[in-house]
């Protein structure tokens, strides 16, 4: 299930990353005329929390097995690591062909992870996406300023202007006139 939660990840990580682009249309009104179709990307980001619940659910009900029934823990742990998991649905109908008792035992924690975690997800994604761009633009504009105390040998008009040493004074004699 490793290379699959991985590809999840992936696949949940590119829609975000075209969900951070988007700001509601009331602050930017180019935005919705554009290029972007936000019901799409609604949908795919949709599609991506669904699997990634559906896989919490697995690795939920795998967990539950475990220490109830070990043997169909490790028979569902394989039947995960065989099918693809990236698609929810797709893997929940393979799952209801091969055992459709597990196949309604994660629906039913699926849908209850949905009921307990949606309920927050909005904000935590606007406020997160906020902040991660905040401190990416912090971060940004240290890099664009960071002072170089080196001068660049690339430009000569940088580099200081030579000083001429100063010369020890000569003796004087005892008597003399400055």
């Amino acid at each position: 299930m490793g290379f699959e939660l991985r590809q999840l990840w992936l696949d949940h990580r590119k829609v975000l990353r075209l969900v951070t682009h988007c700001k509601a249309p009331a602050q930017n009104s180019q935005l919705t005329q554009g290029s972007m179709d936000f019901k799409q990307i609604a949908k795919d980001t949709t599609k991506v929390v669904v699997s990634y619940l559906t896989y919490q659910a697995v690795r939920t009900v795998i967990a539950q097995l475990s220490e109830t029934d070990p043997p169909r823990s490790l028979w569902l742990h394989t039947f995960s690591t065989k099918e693809r998991i990236q698609d929810g649905e797709l893997y929940i109908r393979d799952l209801f062909q091969a055992e459709q008792s597990l196949g309604f035992r994660i629906l039913t924690v699926r849908e209850h992870l949905a009921n307990e975690v949606c309920e927050f997800l909005p904000e935590m994604v606007r406020t997160g996406i906020q902040e991660a761009n905040i401190q990416q633009r912090r971060q940004q504009l240290e890099r664009m300023t960071e002072f170089d105390p080196v001068p660049s040998q690339t430009h000569p008009e940088q580099l200081p202007e030579p000083v001429e040493p100063i010369k020890p004074a000569e003796p004087r004699e005892p008597g003399s006139d400055p």
